[in-house]
Formats: structure tokens, sequence, C-alpha cells
């Protein structure tokens, strides 16, 4: 296929050897398969933030560092400078999440590089070398439901204990190759400690997962993973070794009321985006 101009940069300096075709192109990127010498990989090209249609992107930027106060300051008057800062900051935030978590335990691509915002990524395969599937387009029994989903809430645990929350987790931003589960999709990628909504999108993401897996395994539906994690997160006793039960018992005496509505919006909203993403496949089918 033709180059895409974003592309040819790359292959100018000899980081790309060839474009192969497109695989997706989303709200927030578009992805590429391109051959980089005797390895295919995926390229996956950030759009700028004038066509990128992620919702309350401040939300989820909230908490992550700035480098220098001239960076801070040119962020806050929304400058030129400050809207680069800004896209740069969005970019390496997966660059980051997909290192440490890939340090931490948690299947996600292996990444070899971002540069001029478009990030160079493992291309994750099934056992033929075709493309793996994503979660939403698996059919599965309950037992292998019941599987996946464990190793899933490991993978939550793993993360969360790493300080990462995705926060936007769903059957859309997991593949399944022939080993199992693959996060992927973490521009958006919260800081659990320093962002007033970890919370509520934590529990989203767990409870997405639940959703999902729990249409295949209803026993799934009842599990409270989300909620017994983030008591032991707040309590500064969840490790990569705590053993999980999905039981969790709320203290009535003291409800968060606020953060019970937030788990409320914040589902409803996901709602909405999954049935946003479902039309949109179905339009690009």
């Amino acid at each position: 296929m033709k180059t895409p101009k974003r592309l040819q940069p790359l292959v100018d300096d000899g980081l790309i050897d060839e474009v192969i075709s497109r695989l997706m192109s989303g709200k927030e990127a578009d992805v590429f398969v391109v051959r980089c010498g005797a390895h295919i990989r995926c390229a996956k090209v950030y759009k700028d933030a004038a066509q990128r249609s992620f919702k309350k992107a401040a939300q989820y930027n909230e908490g992550r560092k700035v480098r220098s106060g001239r960076e801070a300051r040119a962020l806050e008057k929304r400058s030129n400078y400050g809207r680069q800062q800004q896209e740069k900051i969005w970019q390496n935030a997966e660059v980051d999440a997909l290192s440490n978590l890939a340090a931490a335990g948690v299947r996600v691509p292996e990444t070899f590089g971002c540069v001029d915002g478009v990030l160079l990524m493992e291309l994750v395969t099934d056992g033929e070398g075709d493309v793996a599937p994503r979660l939403g387009d698996v059919l599965m029994s309950p037992e292998q439901a019941i599987e996946d989903h464990a190793l899933m809430m490991h993978y939550v645990k793993l993360m969360l204990c790493a300080g990462i929350i995705h926060g936007d987790l769903s059957e859309f931003n997991v593949l399944v190759d022939d080993y199992g589960p693959v996060v992927i999709d973490l521009p958006q990628a919260v800081n659990a400690a320093a962002n007033n909504s970890a919370q509520a999108m934590f529990a989203r993401d767990v409870n997405n997962m639940r959703r999902y897996y729990g249409g295949f395994a209803p026993e799934l539906l009842q599990t409270q993973y989300a909620k017994e994690m983030w008591a032991l997160f707040k309590e500064g006793e969840l490790t990569p070794n705590s053993t999980l039960s999905g039981e969790f018992e709320d203290d009535g005496n003291n409800a968060d009321v606020g953060s019970i509505l937030d788990e409320i919006n914040a589902a409803m909203e996901e709602e909405f985006e999954r049935r946003e993403r479902i039309r949109d496949a179905d339009e690009g089918a």
C-alpha cells in the first residue's frame, strides 16, 4: 500500500521497511501492519488532539507528571508549545505504561520506540500468524471464561500494585492469542494514587471484565473484585502475591455515597461508549 504521510519519516530513517496494510482506524489512533527488517510489527499513529475524540481527556491527565515549570506553565496557558507538550504527555503515557506493566508481569505488546507520534509495537498474532482477535469477538465455554477472568483479575491486580489503572479496559481493549488475554491501548492510563477519579475508573475497568466474562459464566457476575482490591490497595495491603476471593462485605456505617454515585455514572457512561464502539465497528465492517 502507499506509505501514509505520518509513517514516511520512519521509512526514510530505516525504522520501517514496508507498510503492509491498515489494521484499524480508531478515534484516538490509526494502526498499520508494517515490516521492520525480518519482523512484522504494528505502527500506532496517534491522532492530534483536534482529531482525537477521547472523552474527558483532562480527567485522565490529572496526576501525570510534568518535567519542568516551563512545561507546566505552557500547559496551563494552552499555548502552542503547551499543546505540543500535552500531546507528548498523552503519547508517552502509553509507552511508559506498557514498559512498566511488562516489568510487572502483565501481558502487553512489546514496544520498540515512539517517534514523532508513531509507536512501534509487537503485532500480537494467533497460532497461525494472523492478527489476534479482540476479546469482544471471541466465544468461549464457561470453564474458559472463568479461567481467563481469573487471569485478567491477576493482571489488574499487578497493574494496581504498579500504581496504574488502565482507565478504558473493556472487551475492545484486550486481544486474545493462543496463550490468553493481552492488554492493549493505554494512552489514557491513570495514576492510581494521584487521580481523584482513580477509584471510579478502576471499578469500571474491573466490572467491565466481570460483565463480559459473566456473559459466558453467570456466576462471575456476583464477584466483587473491584471493591476487594481497592480496599486492600487503600490500606497499603495489596501485593502481587495477594490471594483474592472475589468477595467483599460493605461496611454500611461508612458508606461513601459520592463514590457509589461515581460508580453508577461511570457504568452508565461506559455502557453508552460501548454501544458507540459496537456501532462504529459495525459501520466499519
